[in-house]
């Protein structure tokens, strides 16, 4: 089963400004730095078959690259997010899987 861009906008819309990098502590929102969609996108069929784990959170955030420094070099996405950003990510995704899966 596909998911259509309709449901994803949704999650996507649920990450984007609950969710945030934290950067020298200042906090930049998945929205804003426009990585909630492509976390929504690889999330997704995750909920939909129902394969969110820990695990499977971490290799996501791990896979996905944020360029820093105009380019210069790439960081995963799991070095930017604090440790309660990841536990909120993984509420969010169970909490979001539950009301509309």
């Amino acid at each position: 089963m596909t998911a259509s861009t309709r449901e994803i906008e949704k999650l996507a819309a649920e990450i984007a400004d609950k969710i945030y990098l934290d950067i020298a502590k200042w906090h930049l929102y998945l929205g804003d730095a426009r990585l909630h969609v492509p976390l929504a996108e690889r999330f997704y069929p995750l909920l939909e078959e129902d394969r969110l784990t820990e695990a499977a959170l971490e290799s996501v955030l791990q896979e996905i690259s944020v360029p820093i420094g105009g380019g210069r070099r790439e960081v995963p996405l799991q070095d930017l997010l604090p440790r309660s950003g990841q536990q909120d990510l993984m509420e969010l995704l169970e909490a979001y899987q539950q009301e509309n899966l």
